[in-house]
């Protein structure tokens, strides 16, 4: 990446003395931030002229709207050869911190938090508080709180966001619509989304529905939200949800007063035996990709849940991470076998950003009228302009475009965390790799008494925040953690797992 900029005087051609040395004034600074690369580590420049600016750009000294210096300008201010101001710029375009703005050059976008102290001594939130934080109810506050490098698992690659598709269909969709869609709309969705979300699911999830069937809703939180409603009026009042399984759809149904009852999860993902033993009359699952485990409900386990749900049960499908896959063929909905006793919830928060706030719900017929009346009196429905941009993106392929687009850089950042994980957490076992935004690691605890909540304090004292995998669970297992690749570049995931395998090292009896 380059730069048109010329904000900075340039000393590209330098001076020599007499002799041919370099003189001491052309030993390689520059006043752009007062450079000196001689604070660079040997064969580390690139990452340290990263980190310089990723700092200056954290604390507001290179703020949001800054053209930063051509690269070969700074390069020849630094007395450095090209590549080492590009792959820098390149890292922080891939943290979505610059980009690059045409005859503007190259500019800051996006501001992230002040780096952390990266020393096991810098302040931060101890083992107790990550050990109680779920019973207490401050996982919020910690999920919130400022790291170096942030590896939490739900997070998609916010910087690969599609701005100039999205931006292009919107120009068309708003030189298209009439005075009459500024108004409320069918609380249902806009007709034009319900059309492209049947044809998305039934291209991408096998899914044969009617524009009719589906509810647009504010992400899978909202349809956890509208059918617990449901539920309780139907007088059931206990669901089932898997173990280990997500905190946050746990707190969702929690918070909606239900009671959630743990169902054992295992290699052939949901354990419908002891589904059936709990005695629960819904459950919800992660059939295509289980999370945190990664998993996928193998074909038996199918049929005897799909049983399940034809004598009576109420089995909610949320379709996690259906869409990114690496090494393995693509899984068929639950919906798509049983339409009528399948309640189905995906949206575009993993595929595209949370912003946006709008998923789909399938729900039996017989209880289609019910969700309508519920979203109707939750919202009056989604903001209809963004439901008729993502539209056009669906119907135009624009979408399958930038889902193979992330694929490939998911793949890349995957196999960097592998890496990683092997070469820094010895003994570690690996859960879940052929798919997702995210990998599950155990430890064996046997002889150390590790606690995953331990291990994810010492890593955010050190700047790198992760999910402890208890966080998780409803039931004891063994230790582990929940890391997310997603959203950070190589180089970060590399580094965030070096600083953990050094915090998992401290935690070891000596």
């Amino acid at each position: 990446m380059d730069a048109m900029g010329r904000s900075t005087n340039s000393s590209a051609k330098g001076s020599k003395t007499g002799s041919g040395t370099q003189s001491a004034d052309a030993a390689g600074g520059s006043d752009f931030l007062q450079l000196d690369i001689g604070q660079a580590p040997t064969g580390g420049r690139t990452a340290w002229l990263a980190d310089r600016l990723r700092t200056a750009i954290a604390d507001g000294r290179l703020p949001v709207g800054t053209r930063l210096p051509a690269s070969r300008v700074l390069a020849g201010e630094l007395r450095v050869t090209r590549g080492v101001v590009t792959e820098a710029y390149r890292r922080l375009a891939e943290s979505g911190q610059i980009a690059g703005r045409g005859r503007l050059g190259t500019v800051v976008v996006a501001a992230p938090a002040a780096p952390r102290e990266s020393t096991a001594e810098a302040a931060g939130p101890g083992p107790a508080l990550f050990a109680s934080a779920v019973r207490d109810g401050v996982v919020d506050e910690l999920r919130a709180l400022p790291c170096r490098i942030d590896l939490s698992p739900g997070l998609p690659d916010l910087a690969a966001f599609p701005r100039t598709a999205w931006v292009r269909a919107e120009r068309a969709v708003l030189a298209g619509v009439t005075p009459a869609d500024f108004g409320y709309g069918d609380p249902r969705g806009a007709p034009a989304l319900r059309r492209a979300v049947v044809g998305w699911l039934a291209r991408n999830r096998g899914i044969r529905a009617d524009p009719d069937e589906v509810v647009v809703v504010a992400g899978v939180a909202q349809a956890l939200s509208l059918l617990g409603r449901l539920l309780r009026e139907d007088g059931v009042h206990r669901v089932a949800v898997e173990d280990p399984g997500s905190l946050g759809a746990r707190q969702q149904l929690e918070y909606g007063g239900h009671t959630v009852v743990p169902v054992p999860v295992d290699a052939g993902g949901l354990d419908v035996g002891a589904l059936r033993a709990s005695g629960a009359r819904a459950v919800l699952t992660t059939p295509a990709h289980q999370f945190p485990t990664g998993v996928v409900l193998d074909g038996e386990r199918r049929r005897d849940l799909l049983s399940w749900a034809a004598e009576g049960g109420v089995v909610i499908e949320d379709d996690y991470d259906a869409e990114h896959r690496y090494d393995r063929p693509p899984v068929p909905a639950l919906r798509s076998l049983l339409p009528d006793g399948v309640c189905y919830a995906g949206s575009v928060s993993k595929l595209l950003a949370p912003a946006l706030r709008v998923g789909w719900l399938l729900v039996p017929p017989d209880r289609l009228e019910a969700v309508v009346r519920a979203k109707r009196y939750a919202d009056l429905g989604n903001g209809v302009l963004t439901q008729l941009v993502l539209a056009r993106l669906m119907d135009s392929g624009e979408l399958e475009r930038h889902l193979r687009h992330v694929r490939t850089r998911h793949r890349r950042r995957r196999d960097a965390m592998l890496r990683a994980v092997r070469a820094r957490l010895p003994g570690a076992r690996v859960h879940g790799a052929a798919a997702g935004l995210h990998l599950m690691v155990t430890f064996d605890d046997r002889g150390t008494g590790l606690r995953d909540t331990d291990l994810a304090a010492a890593a955010l004292a050190r700047g790198v925040k992760v999910h402890p995998l208890s966080w998780h669970r409803l039931t004891p297992g063994p230790p582990g953690l929940v890391l997310g690749y997603a959203a950070g570049a190589a180089h970060d995931i590399e580094e965030g797992i070096a600083v953990v395998g050094e915090a998992l090292h401290g935690l070891a009896p000596s």
